[in-house]
């Protein structure tokens, strides 16, 4: 399976907060399971797994309730499993749902099991995305199909031009697809977005972290500066009368809300490094770490990217832009040599032009706004089109369409 299947497969996928226990027979489910527990996507999901056949489960369930979803593995040929799963519904609570995972590919047994009523069935060997998206299957309403990208944009470095890049990539976007975008500029206390665009700083941002247990899309939309036909932007309030010190879940359910209601959402990330951050970093569906060629943007560069890669092992990698390349008189890293050095493609390279920014900042314009044929905006163009890229729609075959979405032991004839 290439990259690109992967993150399609991601896009929609949503976990509930529910509890999971997991049975398995083989080494191999188990750890499959475990790495599948430990990705972002399962975050909101508390998830047990016990190397002990279906047999064992039946048991345990005779003396404790059972939780929303029990995953279960068998090497056990078809008819013999199928024993097992009526023993194991005998002690299921209603609204229980199960997942089987067997190694017998037989159409007859997929119908007697769909017949039992289990949610869904794998077929071994699985990987940690299968398993993931089976089980965001099992709870997916039809409005999980809209859920719209995440964007976080983070410097190695403070002043590394994140923001501006941000700012001009979400208003690109915006413009070139026309789709809805929101920037949310994440830099509480000294967040430039409201000045790049000409707009007084507001309490977007903060009053929708404040207020989320009240937040919904009509709550967001009203916290939103509109930019545009398409762009819209959640500002930052910019000053200092207070501190942010913020939860570490505190901005998931911005996202959330945000997410639901636009296609694109793009997180002007300040560089800090704390609780917050680094969740909202790891939960995001691609991260665009912007740098300058010098050692100690390097640094930076390849420790966030070391740790990103760690925390998401199943997502994307992060995308590598350099910025103000070129900067007359100032030793640079070769830009090959940077992102050798971080093992990763390089995006852009956007060159050094402090007169075109200096005036599109000054202004409150975007660079294509001051010049459109400036290489920068041209720059900004293939980025948009590069981030947002139509992705290929999956295929369906004879298991999606023979397959049915029911509740364990609703239907027993």
């Amino acid at each position: 399976m290439t990259p690109s299947d992967h993150s399609h497969r991601r896009e929609a996928t949503r976990i509930p907060y529910i509890t999971v226990h997991a049975f398995c027979d083989t080494p191999d489910i188990v750890d499959v399971i475990t790495s599948a527990a430990a990705d972002r996507l399962m975050s909101r999901a508390h998830v047990t797994v016990q190397q002990s056949g279906i047999a064992a489960a039946a048991v345990f369930y005779q003396e404790k309730s059972t939780p929303q979803l029990i995953v279960i593995e068998s090497r056990s040929p078809p008819e013999a499993f199928l024993s097992e799963l009526d023993r194991l519904a005998s002690v299921c609570d209603a609204g229980t749902k199960v997942m089987a995972i067997g190694h017998a590919n037989d159409v007859h047994f997929y119908r007697e099991l769909t017949r039992r009523g289990i949610s869904d069935y794998l077929l071994a060997p699985i990987d940690p995305i299968s398993l993931i998206v089976a089980i965001s299957g099992i709870y997916s309403e039809p409005a999980t199909a809209k859920l719209g990208q995440a964007f976080a944009f983070v410097g190695a470095k403070g002043g590394v031009g994140s923001s501006t890049i941000a700012h001009n990539v979400g208003w690109t976007i915006a413009r070139q697809v026309a789709s809805d975008v929101v920037l949310a500029d994440m830099d509480l206390a000294f967040g430039t977005a409201s000045l790049d665009f000409k707009l007084d700083p507001g309490q977007g941002v903060a009053e929708a972290i404040e207020d989320a247990g009240r937040l919904d899309e009509v709550l967001l939309d009203r916290l939103l500066a509109k930019c545009g036909d398409h762009f819209s932007l959640l500002r930052a309030p910019g000053t200092l009368d207070r501190c942010y010190d913020l939860e570490e879940n505190a901005v998931d359910p911005l996202i959330e809300i945000a997410q639901s209601s636009v296609p694109y959402l793009l997180l002007d990330m300040p560089h800090v490094w704390n609780a917050w951050a680094r969740n909202v970093l790891v939960g995001a569906d691609e991260i665009i770490v912007t740098a300058i060629p010098d050692l100690p943007n390097l640094r930076n560069a390849k420790s966030l990217i070391t740790f990103l890669r760690q925390a998401r092992p199943h997502d994307p990698p992060p995308k590598l832009i350099l910025n103000q390349v070129g900067m007359p008189k100032r030793p640079e890293i070769k830009a090959a040599e940077f992102a050798k050095a971080v093992q990763l493609e390089l995006l852009a390279c956007i060159p050094f032009d402090p007169q075109l920014f200096g005036k599109a900042s000054n202004a409150g314009q975007m660079v294509a706004e001051v010049s459109a044929k400036a290489p920068a905006s041209k720059i900004f163009t293939q980025l948009a089109g590069a981030l947002v890229t139509p992705k290929p729609r999956r295929r369906k075959g004879l298991f999606d369409s023979m397959m049915r979405r029911m509740k364990f032991g609703s239907n027993t004839g």
